[in-house]
């Protein structure tokens, strides 16, 4: 459910890369001076009144890399790099969509386009995992989040990763675990992509290769069951690669927060999250006080704003979810009915259908974060529905290590697949 809970791996590959990142500002700056389509789409960045989803807004690079600097990224985050062929440019574009009640807002996303390989290009979706804090979207932030954008783009695909709504640039709060308008957003960051991709002078196939990490692995399977059902004419599934997604809240995910597969931390992170959220969209409580001990119930909701980073919301909370919640909330979460069994069956039908395309399932026996039970039940009900898939387990690596392990077999993956 995420990939923004820094495991010790993942804050020492952090702290590589901002020191790299930081030698590296200059010459990224003058790389994007240099950009030969940098200007054109400087001038592009303007306010317009949009009223359709999908509609383009604002093109604004973001990076610009060469091949080496693409390799010591990923090297940085210990992803093998040997796949990289080419440098990047990456364009936050800001698009119209519209929010959980259907009204008309903005998002932002990431656009990652390969510095050569075809005219025309194929596009993945990649939906990145767990965030709280909007600076570390993929078009906000040069971070673990952008770790798929620069592998399969370096490798001759364009990427479009949507920051989601009420990250990155766009306005509100984040809906977060709310599937249908992480599918819109999504939907409608592959249609801002394919205006941005054809004035930078990178037309796009309409091929679409579906990845996603955690939140976004149970994202990616719910976005290549809307493309294959015909969400946008222009657009075609091809084939569909999600890492260590939450795919079973009811049956898999939430029993692992009480049943010690989800590890503390994480699991107050989760709920915590997920608790606010989808309060705003259901009615799970008329008060924090109801679900959240003191003296968390006076502070949750303010440090899941957006505005503060994950060590500061994980700090501000209780060691562990008994500890977070009422006795009675938490017996409620262990055995939900109601509006909680709602909320969680919401999200829990992204596997129910027979994908076309081919199917890579990717997770990790050593996740503690979304434990593999997750995985295995969205491949058997694929099964069930005459699906074939098959489900890669990574083995010992953590939840973090899930998709650094994985990302680059997902570009090989796609390579392989024949459309």
């Amino acid at each position: 459910m995420s990939d923004d809970m820094r495991t010790s791996q993942g804050q020492r590959a952090s702290r590589r890369t901002r020191r790299g990142l930081a030698a590296a500002a200059a010459l990224l700056l003058a790389g994007l001076a240099a950009a030969p389509v940098a200007a054109a789409a400087g001038e592009r960045t303007q306010q317009t009144q949009q009223t359709r989803r999908g509609d383009l807004i604002a093109v604004t690079p973001v990076a610009d890399r060469d091949s080496g600097q693409v390799r010591s990224f990923l090297s940085g985050w210990d992803v093998d790099a040997d796949g990289v062929r080419y440098g990047l440019r990456a364009y936050r574009l800001t698009y119209r969509t519209v929010d959980p009640y259907g009204e008309l807002t903005t998002a932002t996303g990431l656009l990652t386009l390969p510095k050569g390989g075809g005219h025309r290009l194929d596009l993945v979706s990649d939906t990145h995992g767990t965030m709280v804090d909007r600076d570390y979207a993929p078009s906000a932030g040069e971070d673990f989040g952008r770790v798929p954008s620069y592998v399969n783009a370096a490798a001759g695909r364009a990427v479009a990763a949507p920051d989601y709504l009420g990250l990155g640039k766009g306005p509100g709060p984040h809906p977060y675990m709310d599937t249908a308008s992480s599918v819109t957003a999504s939907v409608d960051m592959l249609r801002a992509a394919r205006t941005a991709a054809e004035r930078l002078g990178r037309p796009l196939t309409g091929a679409v290769y579906a990845t996603g990490f955690s939140q976004g692995g149970q994202v990616a399977m719910a976005l290549g069951k809307a493309l294959q059902a015909g969400a946008d004419r222009h657009f075609r599934l091809v084939a569909l690669a999600p890492v260590s997604g939450p795919y079973d809240l009811e049956g898999q995910e939430m029993p692992a927060l009480f049943d010690g597969r989800v590890n503390d931390t994480s699991g107050v992170l989760y709920i915590s999250y997920w608790l606010v959220a989808q309060n705003r969209l259901h009615p799970l409580y008329k008060d924090p006080a109801e679900a959240f001990r003191a003296p968390y119930a006076s502070r949750v909701e303010s440090l899941l704003d957006g505005s503060h980073e994950q060590g500061d919301v994980v700090r501000g909370l209780a060691p562990s979810v008994k500890r977070l919640l009422t006795p009675a909330y938490y017996e409620r979460l262990r055995h939900p009915s109601g509006a909680v069994l709602d909320a969680m069956r919401t999200a829990d039908h992204t596997c129910d259908w027979k994908p076309n395309v081919p199917v890579r399932l990717y997770a990790a026996a050593g996740d503690t974060d979304v434990p593999l039970g997750n995985t295995r039940t969205c491949a058997r009900t694929l099964a069930g529905q005459g699906a074939r898939v098959r489900v890669v387990d990574q083995g010992a690596v953590d939840h973090f290590g899930s998709v650094l392990v994985s990302a680059p077999q997902v570009v090989r993956f796609f390579d392989g697949v024949r459309r």
